[in-house]
């Protein structure tokens, strides 16, 4: 199947890719709303998440460059002392900036 890249084609594509979007994100909330959630699904899914998280950071901190390291350290230090993530992610992003713009 292909379709061209013309204007209508592209906001064809734009139009499927966003009916399939919104269909598995309130598919998934449908179907958890019949499915009761046992302590043993809840730490697969808290578990889940923290996975992604780690394979998200980990090769950032073998591979990144010194922004990222240095956002990584921060963010990883804020969260110990502030044990909020908004504001740690935020210094994160500051130090990365910043760390950047002078490098």
């Amino acid at each position: 199947m292909t379709i061209e890249t013309t204007a209508v084609g592209t906001l064809a594509l734009i139009a499927i890719m966003t009916a399939v979007t919104v269909a598995t994100r309130f598919g998934g909330v449908f179907i958890m709303s019949y499915l009761r959630i046992s302590p043993r699904v809840e730490s697969f899914i808290n578990t889940m998440a923290s996975s992604v998280l780690i394979a998200i950071v980990v090769p950032m901190a073998f591979a990144g460059d010194v922004g990222a390291l240095a956002a990584l350290s921060v963010t990883a230090i804020m969260m110990l002392v502030l044990k909020k993530p908004l504001p740690a992610i935020g210094a994160g992003i500051a130090a990365a900036g910043l760390v950047r713009y002078l490098m």
